[in-house]
């Protein structure tokens, strides 16, 4: 909503919710009511469901409950960017092993495209319903994609991933208490995190193969950001600066993707669209090691949503994201 709230073609219409209906946006969220916003957007009442017909629908709600509710729009051909899991998988018996449900809209998922622009802007164009990817696919994909298509690497990934707490949501839970996450890290989903499916299938395709992942997440104490550190084995002996070269000509044309020189930093992408990445070749010549950077909550969820938007209505894809960082 904030990114929206200065977005030069989408205005926000309805907001829907479910514990907070009948409240207005400034009461449930408090920084809308500082004088940056406007008072409409402030006294905006969050309803249960959208009474018209939109341009365009985001849909935050958990999976099952999103594909279910984005029924009725979709029959209608209204686009819609789904930024929960419903509509990233397109294997219905990988979606029923990792969320644990049939899908609840098996009729559109061949319709549905995974929305990652940078690989797959063309189809998001034409498409009435996208699937926005976590926040930890995004990261890896950006890293690893470009070394992986130009066969530098075999599809044997290792996926070291650190997360801001923000990546938890609002939902109270143990892990997430200011005393538990302060000066501490630790791994979590060790029996397999839901992300991993995503990666899987977007690097199959990439590679034209089947490709194995092994995705560790780690909790870190801070707010917001992403730092994904990614190996592969080396397919041929290469150099640094053919690395390079791959990098720089694959994200040229890209407008929220940069490669670095040296490594990235969380700070860099905070609150912004973008995406710092860096790839360099292990000290022993084996592997290549791949790094990113990104706000887990804008480039990870909503400034990405924001952005397949952009390409489906067909405008300007950088419009409401012309941020830049909050820094230091």
């Amino acid at each position: 909503m904030k990114l929206l709230s200065t977005h030069p073609c989408i205005k926000p219409t309805w907001i829907t919710g479910r514990s907070a209906v009948g409240m207005a946006l400034g009461e449930v969220f408090p920084h809308f009511r500082t004088p940056g916003f406007s008072q409409v957007l402030h006294d905006l009442v969050i309803t249960e469901d959208i009474d018209g017909s939109p341009d365009i629908v985001f849909s935050c709600l958990p999976q099952i409950a999103s594909s279910t509710k984005l029924k009725p729009f979709l029959k209608a051909h209204i686009p819609s960017v789904d930024v929960s899991a419903d509509f990233r998988l397109k294997d219905q018996e990988t979606y029923k092993l990792w969320y644990g449900s049939d899908h609840p809209a098996p009729e559109h998922l061949n319709d549905s495209v995974y929305g990652l622009p940078e690989l797959h802007r063309s189809e998001i164009a034409t498409s009435k319903i996208v699937g926005n990817p976590g926040c930890y696919p995004t990261a890896s994909l950006l890293a690893i994609t470009p070394a992986l298509k130009a066969g530098l690497i075999l599809p044997e990934i290792i996926v070291d991933a650190k997360s801001g707490i923000s990546g938890a949501g609002r939902t109270l839970h143990i892990d997430s208490h200011y005393s538990e996450v302060n000066e501490n890290v630790h791994p979590y989903k060790l029996e397999g995190h839901r992300h991993s499916a995503e990666m899987v299938q977007e690097l199959s395709i990439s590679s034209k193969s089947e490709a194995k992942v092994t995705f560790v997440p780690h909790l870190i104490p801070m707010t917001r950001g992403i730092l994904a550190s990614c190996y592969a084995p080396l397919a041929k002996p290469t150099s640094n600066a053919e690395v390079n070269a791959i990098y720089r000509d694959a994200y040229k044309n890209e407008n929220f993707i940069f490669v670095t020189d040296t490594a990235p930093r969380t700070k860099w992408t905070a609150g912004t669209n973008y995406c710092a990445v860096h790839a360099r070749v292990s000290p022993s010549g084996e592997h290549l090691m791949m790094f990113s950077a990104l706000d887990n909550l804008v480039k990870g969820a909503a400034g990405q949503a924001v952005q397949n938007a952009n390409i489906m209505l067909g405008i300007e894809e950088t419009s409401g994201l012309k941020t830049q960082p909050t820094y230091p």
